[in-house]
């Protein structure tokens, strides 16, 4: 029994150090420019090891992939949730990306990174952007909903179109403070589509 449960820890242990050694690898130079041979170096793990964990490198950019979406969005409501009222959220949002862009390893979004160089030749990849994109916009609508706008629709297509014009321009450098930029234009989308509170104000 002893041994049964030590070969599972080993089988979990050394799928996180690959995950996490894919994660590395893959966001900061790029999925095709990375070996398996790379990762199971940096993963230290036999070659053999990472193909009992991971039966191609396509698998293992799915789960790295869904590994990055599970955390990035994990991250997210985290920042979201110490926001109070429900417009001051809707501009959290743009606090979190101001806080991820200054972070040491920031290389823009993953899934526009991997849907850039895989596209159409990977449905599998294709599918996992457009989730997670897809799950953003959701995120945005619910938030643009619980802060009165008339067309919760149009503001969070709006929004998404905001944060991703900040993530690439954070990326590539092409315009001074993005987040603070894009958060600068949320609040005059806020204000033209939300509804007066009772007050009136």
């Amino acid at each position: 029994m002893d041994g049964i449960r030590q070969v599972r820890m080993d089988g979990e242990e050394a799928r996180r150090r690959i995950l996490d050694a894919a994660e590395r690898l893959f966001y900061a130079r790029g999925i095709q420019a990375v070996g398996m041979d790379q990762i199971r170096d940096a993963a230290g793990v036999s070659l053999k090891r990472l193909y009992q964990c991971y039966a191609s490198k396509d698998a293992l950019v799915e789960a790295y992939l869904e590994h990055r979406d599970r955390r990035w969005n994990a991250a997210l409501a985290g920042h979201l949730g110490r926001a109070g009222e429900p417009r001051e959220r809707v501009l959290a949002v743009f606090g979190f990306l101001a806080e991820w862009f200054v972070t040491a390893d920031f290389r823009g979004c993953s899934f526009i990174n991997a849907f850039g160089e895989l596209g159409p030749a990977s449905p599998p990849v294709a599918t996992a952007a457009r989730a997670h994109k897809n799950a953003l916009r959701g995120r945005l609508r619910a938030l643009a909903a619980e802060a009165g706008a008339a067309d919760p629709d149009l503001l969070a297509d709006q929004l998404l179109l905001l944060v991703e014009g900040a993530i690439v321009a954070a990326a590539m450098g092409t315009a001074a403070d993005p987040a603070e930029r894009g958060r600068a234009a949320a609040l005059a989308l806020l204000s033209a589509a939300c509804r007066p509170g009772p007050s009136g104000r």
